[in-house]
C-alpha cells in the first residue's frame, strides 16, 4: 500500500494568512459608486455610470485581480515564494501587482511594447516587473515561457476570468449593480453596457441576469482590430486580427476562452475615434478624465438609448467608468500624440486629431446641451433633443473615416503604422 502525505502545516498556515489579507483588502474596498449621468436629450432614458475608478488599484480590473488570486491560492497553484507572471494590456496587472505586493510574492506583467508610460510606472510602483513584447500577439506564450523558466504560476486572466468569479452572487459587479439599482426610477435596467478583455465581466452579468431571471439585454461594444465582435458575428471562436487594440484594456486579437458569446445579446462595433472623442466629450459632464474603453461604452450606451427614445420608449442603462483618465495624459488626451498617429500613415480605423475635435463637439452636444439643459419641459427637451441626435454624431464619424481614408491614400501605405497594441 502506497501513502504519500504532502500536507504542510506551515503552507497551510501562509495560505490561510494570504486569503485573509486579500478578503481583508475586499472588505476594505467596499463597493464602487453608480453615478447617474443627466441627458437633457434623454429625458425619459436614465443613463448611469458604475465608476470602477475607485477600486485601490484604480480601475474595473481589480474585482477580477482579486478573484484571480483566490481562485489561484485555493487551487493550491500559489505558495510562499511563488513567482506570479500574467499577460495583459496594463489595468489588470496594475492590480496584480497590488495583491502579489500585498502577499510578498514577485510578479511579472507581459504586455506589448505600446503600453501607456503610466501604467508601466503604476505596475512598478505595485512592485512589479514590467516585460514588455514588440507583437501584441505573443504576450501569452512568453507569459507561459516565463512561468516554466522560473517555476512560476501563470494566472491567464484570459481563459480564467470567467469562472474565477463567483457569477451568482457574493457581491460580484452584477449584483452590486442590481443592488444599487433597486431604488430608482427604472430599477431593471433596459441594458447593460460592457467592453471585453477577457470576457469575464460580460461573463459575470450575462450569467447573473439570466439566473435572477431580469429582464436585461447585455451589450457588448468593442474596438476596432478586435477579433469578438466579428467572432460573436460569424459564431466563429476562431477568428484573429493581425494587431492588437488601440483602446487598452479592451479589444483583443483572438476570441479569449473567458468570452461567453451565448450570454451576449448583442454587440456594437465601435470606431476608435468615437471612443476617445466620446471619452474626452464626457470630460465636461463629469468634471474628470476617464480611459478610452469608457469612451467605448458610452457610444454603446448613448446609441441605445436613442433608439428606446426615438421607439417612444422608456427605461434604465447601465454601463462602466472603467478607470481614470489620467493614465492615458500622454496617449488619448494628448493632441500630439493624435496627430502623430495620424502621420504614421492613417492606418486601417486611425484618424487625424482635429477630427477627434470634431466628435467631440458633436458628442457633446448630446451630453450636455445648454438649450436642453435650461428648459425644464418635457416637450421643449424633446423639441431639442430633436436637433442632436446620435445619427447625427454617427454621420460626423464617417465624415472622420472618410477624410482619414483620404489623407492615408495621399500618404502611401505605411503597414500598420501607429496602431497601438
Amino acid at each position: 500500500m502506497e501513502d504519500i502525505d504532502r500536507s504542510s502545516a506551515s503552507g497551510r498556515a501562509w495560505l490561510n494568512e494570504a486569503v485573509r489579507r486579500v478578503e481583508a483588502d475586499a472588505n476594505r474596498s467596499a463597493d464602487t459608486h453608480l453615478v447617474r449621468v443627466r441627458l437633457p436629450s434623454f429625458p425619459d432614458v436614465d443613463l448611469y455610470l458604475k465608476d470602477e475608478s475607485t477600486h485601490p488599484t484604480g480601475s474595473l480590473k481589480h474585482r477580477l485581480a482579486r478573484s484571480l488570486f483566490l481562485y489561484a491560492l485555493c487551487n493550491g497553484d500559489i505558495g510562499a515564494g511563488t513567482t506570479v507572471i500574467d499577460a495583459s494590456s496594463g489595468s489588470t496587472a496594475i492590480s496584480e501587482a497590488h495583491f502579489a505586493q500585498l502577499l510578498g510574492l514577485p510578479f511579472i506583467a507581459v504586455m506589448p511594447r505600446t503600453i501607456s508610460a503610466e501604467k508601466i510606472a503604476l505596475i512598478e510602483r505595485e512592485g512589479g516587473r514590467c516585460h514588455l513584447v514588440d507583437d501584441p500577439t505573443s504576450v501569452y506564450a512568453e507569459a507561459l515561457r516565463l512561468a516554466d523558466a522560473t517555476g512560476g504560476h501563470y494566472l491567464d486572466q484570459f481563459t480564467y476570468a470567467e469562472r474565477a468569479t463567483d457569477w451568482r452572487g457574493n457581491n460580484n459587479i452584477a449584483e452590486s449593480i442590481f443592488q444599487q439599482m433597486r431604488l430608482e426610477r427604472f430599477p431593471v435596467p433596459r441594458w447593460i453596457v460592457v467592453g471585453a478583455g477577457t470576457g469575464g465581466t460580460s461573463a459575470t452579468i450575462g450569467r447573473y441576469v439570466r439566473y435572477r431571471r431580469h429582464d436585461t439585454g447585455l451589450c457588448v461594444v468593442d474596438p476596432e482590430n478586435s477579433a469578438f465582435f466579428p467572432g460573436w458575428r460569424d459564431a466563429d471562436a476562431t477568428v484573429t486580427t493581425d494587431c492588437g487594440s488601440r483602446i487598452e484594456g479592451i479589444g483583443r486579437p483572438r476570441v479569449e476562452p473567458s468570452f461567453l458569446p451565448g450570454v451576449v445579446d448583442r454587440m456594437i462595433a465601435v470606431p476608435d475615434a468615437a471612443s476617445i472623442a466620446a471619452a474626452r466629450a464626457v470630460e465636461e459632464v463629469l468634471g474628470r478624465r476617464v480611459g478610452a474603453s469608457t469612451g467605448t461604452n458610452l457610444w454603446g450606451a448613448l446609441t441605445l438609448a436613442e433608439e428606446l427614445r426615438d421607439a417612444g420608449e422608456r427605461g434604465s442603462i447601465v454601463t462602466l467608468l472603467c478607470d481614470g483618465g489620467e493614465r492615458y495624459a500622454a496617449t488619448y488626451f494628448d493632441d500630439a500624440w493624435l496627430a502623430d498617429l495620424a502621420a504614421a500613415g492613417v492606418a486601417a480605423g486611425s484618424f487625424p486629431a482635429g477630427d477627434v475635435d470634431e466628435l467631440v463637439a458633436a458628442i457633446g452636444k448630446v451630453l450636455l446641451d445648454p438649450a436642453a439643459a435650461r428648459r425644464t419641459a418635457r416637450r421643449a427637451a424633446r423639441t431639442v433633443a430633436r436637433d442632436f441626435t446620435w445619427a447625427a454624431v454617427a454621420a460626423t464619424t464617417v465624415g472622420v473615416y472618410e477624410r482619414a481614408a483620404a489623407v492615408s491614400r495621399a500618404s502611401g501605405p505605411t503597414g500598420r503604422g501607429g496602431a497601438r497594441g
